[in-house]
């Protein structure tokens, strides 16, 4: 039986690497790509793969975005999520998300194919970091980490893909149309957020952005 797997990423060039990854072993093939989170969806919802290899900071959706939605939608695909770095939060952030698999875009080439593997075997595939760091939430559940934005998990799915389009500097009209939706909408949507995570600027909205993992520094 035919392992179809779909790969995501904004560089055509890290398309092009992981595809070469994957290709050669015997019974996957590459049903598609995606240039971005939205794409992604997409095409997981159009393609149904097995596995979508997606990585984690993507214009306009990003990576955990496209993960709870396409795990919403083809409850029977399953995610392997890349990420240039580590860190606690976003290992729950992924899990939570309903991602399998969690490797750094570094050991791509030798982890990759263990990942998918693992993930086709019905088993999850996290490196040992992060296993480390999942084994440590898990002993201190229920306590909030120094570092985590008690805010974040307050807003909503919608809201969070505003908080990225907003971050990348689209504005208001831009975000309305992205989202088909009014710039009225849109605007209440962006002051909504502003009052919740208590930011009174773009720069801050930036930068809330880049701490908690939704855009790229």
């Amino acid at each position: 039986m035919t392992l179809r797997i779909l790969v995501a990423d904004d560089h055509d060039v890290v398309r092009r690497g992981l595809k070469s990854i994957l290709q050669p072993h015997p019974g996957w093939e590459i049903c598609g790509e995606a240039p971005n989170g939205r794409e992604a969806v997409a095409q997981a919802e159009k393609l149904k793969p097995d596995v979508v290899v997606m990585d984690i900071s993507m214009p306009h959706m990003n990576g955990l975005e496209a993960a709870r939605r396409i795990r919403k939608s083809c409850p029977k695909t399953e995610v392997v999520i890349l990420s240039v770095h580590y860190t606690d939060m976003l290992v729950q952030e992924i899990v939570d998300a309903g991602a399998k698999g969690y490797i750094l875009k570094s050991d791509a080439d030798k982890d990759l194919v263990i990942a998918v593997e693992a993930i086709s075997n019905q088993r999850s595939f996290f490196t040992t970091r992060a296993s480390e760091m999942l084994m440590d939430g898990f002993r201190h559940r229920g306590k909030v980490p120094e570092d985590q934005d008690p805010q974040k998990s307050r807003l909503t799915s919608r809201e969070r893909e505003i908080v990225q389009l907003l971050a990348e500097g689209h504005s208001s009209k831009e975000v309305a149309t992205s989202l088909g939706i009014s710039t009225k909408t849109a605007e209440t949507h962006r002051s909504n957020i502003m009052r919740k995570l208590e930011l009174h600027s773009v720069s801050e909205l930036v930068l809330y952005a880049v701490r908690n993992q939704i855009i790229e520094a």
